[in-house]
């Protein structure tokens, strides 16, 4: 299908950016008077979450995460404990089952890293959550780049960036290997005459052995409804793009102008292709923080408000662990000249481009533009006024929806349900309804399982056994 023709028949997609913890992207916000971030470590915080994301029918709910703080910045724990940047944080996956409960169609992104836990514990645990989702879990797949989550696991730092990806292809492929090669679609017989709960003949061992995992044995769940959730994955370096192509079916990213992003967007589609699939096999989704109102002079007051409680420190104890560089040795007016990074070389790239009106990046600049919603666009405006920029965005850069950060939680969420989602339902850009299954199949509309063109379905059973 042609990129006008995908246009034409799409709409846009939504997904909550958050993250366990007290202060994900907008650091200092905590303070406001009507956050109710402090409750992150709260199952109502989360449940209540989840039904207002659901009530405005969104595709998912994105939980990001760390193992490590961000001590780069001044080289000690001292800012970010001071600031709440990403510290304390509490582990994503355990929130999934709580908002599943109180939820039927909303999915769950969840990140977790491929550098320090085994794949085959971890095989289980996405496997679980498929279960008790009745198939609405993804795996954002990260790699790390904070070297204070590498000391506390016994290394001295991270992997070299593109190792880090080398690494994370063989760990897919063992994830794939156990939960689609080792169990048959109808190993489980629950048979009360025979007593036979599974045929042993139908359970198979895969056999991996590799350069980073050896893996003899059997998968020890019996398949989920997705079998392999959905993959998700944020990288946008040269080798994360290809891992994109290869592995993901939802990419996120992060861009300040349309011309970057339709860059960006055309990019991993071709790499994609490059892989063997259709370039529209994956969703691609945009950092966006959306302030909005009733009208725009509210929507306008709104945001002066949140630019008062925002933390500078904060937002600069964030930025050096993103990028890998201790902005504490910068004076406030000096300029971000080239970096190299072997943190998120996405960040580091995009800080390269200059501001939004070509001019250099300079740490104080850094600060304030991260101080509301982090660093990505912040839209301020009315219902209309950010539904019709959102239609715009997608139109003109084939982007096929918005990772949604907040300014405060949940009051940023229950704006955009109240004002924006009408607006765009008006415009016919946005669903009034959910689809029915799992979220594979919300997203794609093809099924519960993954494409043939992706390699997981190289290592399915159920394909090999009736080819």
């Amino acid at each position: 299908m042609s990129t006008n023709a995908q246009q034409a028949s799409r709409q846009i997609l939504f997904n909550a950016f958050d993250m366990n913890c007290v202060a994900h992207q907008s650091p200092g916000l905590w303070r406001h008077p009507e956050d109710k971030a402090r409750d992150y470590n709260t199952i109502g915080y989360w449940t209540h979450l989840a039904k207002t994301l659901e009530k405005g029918l969104f595709d998912g709910v994105f939980i990001a995460d760390v193992l490590g703080t961000y001590d780069v910045y001044g080289g000690s724990n001292e800012a970010p404990l001071l600031t709440g940047a990403q510290v304390p944080v509490n582990d994503p996956a355990l929130l999934i089952s709580a908002m599943a409960a109180v939820t039927e169609h909303l999915g769950f992104g969840v990140t977790a890293g491929t550098a320090y836990e085994h794949p085959y514990p971890f095989a289980r645990r996405l496997a679980t959550l498929d279960h008790l989702t009745n198939g609405r879990v993804g795996w954002n797949v990260v790699t790390g780049y904070l070297p204070s989550a590498a000391q506390n696991m016994g290394n001295d730092d991270q992997m070299a960036h593109d190792e880090r990806y080398d690494h994370a292809d063989e760990y897919l492929e063992v994830i794939y290997k156990l939960l689609e090669g080792s169990w048959e679609d109808d190993a489980v017989q629950y048979n009360k005459q025979t007593g036979v709960f599974t045929d042993p003949t139908k359970v198979h061992p895969i056999k991996h052995e590799g350069k980073y995992f050896k893996v003899p044995g059997i998968a020890i769940t019996e398949p989920s409804v997705q079998r392999t959730p959905v993959i998700f994955q944020a990288g946008a370096s040269p080798r994360g793009k290809a891992f994109a192509g290869k592995h993901a079916e939802a990419v996120f990213v992060n861009n300040n102008t349309i011309e970057t992003l339709k860059s960006t967007v055309a990019s991993i589609r071709e790499n994609a292709v490059a892989a063997g699939r259709d370039p529209y096999d994956i969703r691609i989704f945009t950092m966006q923080t959306i302030i909005t109102g009733a009208t725009d002079e509210e929507a306008q007051a709104k945001y002066e408000e949140y630019v008062k409680s925002a933390d500078p420190k904060g937002a600069l104890v964030l930025l050096s662990g993103w990028m890998g560089v201790d902005l504490s040795k910068y004076d406030l007016d000096d300029p971000i000249g080239d970096v190299e990074s072997n943190a998120i070389q996405s960040l580091v790239t995009s800080l390269q481009t200059g501001t939004a009106d070509n001019e250099p990046w300079t740490v104080r600049k850094l600060s304030e533009w991260v101080g509301v919603g982090g660093f990505g666009p912040t839209l301020v405006g009315s219902g209309a006024t950010v539904a019709e920029e959102l239609i715009r965005w997608q139109r003109e850069t084939d982007v096929d929806g918005f990772n949604l950060a907040y300014a405060i939680t949940p009051g940023t969420f229950e704006d955009i349900v109240e004002y924006v989602v009408p607006e765009l339902q008006a415009r016919g850009a946005y669903k009034t309804e959910y689809t029915d299954g799992s979220l594979r199949n919300k997203l794609f509309g093809e099924g519960d399982k993954v494409k043939d063109t992706h390699p997981a379905a190289c290592y399915s059973l159920a394909r090999s056994l009736v080819s």
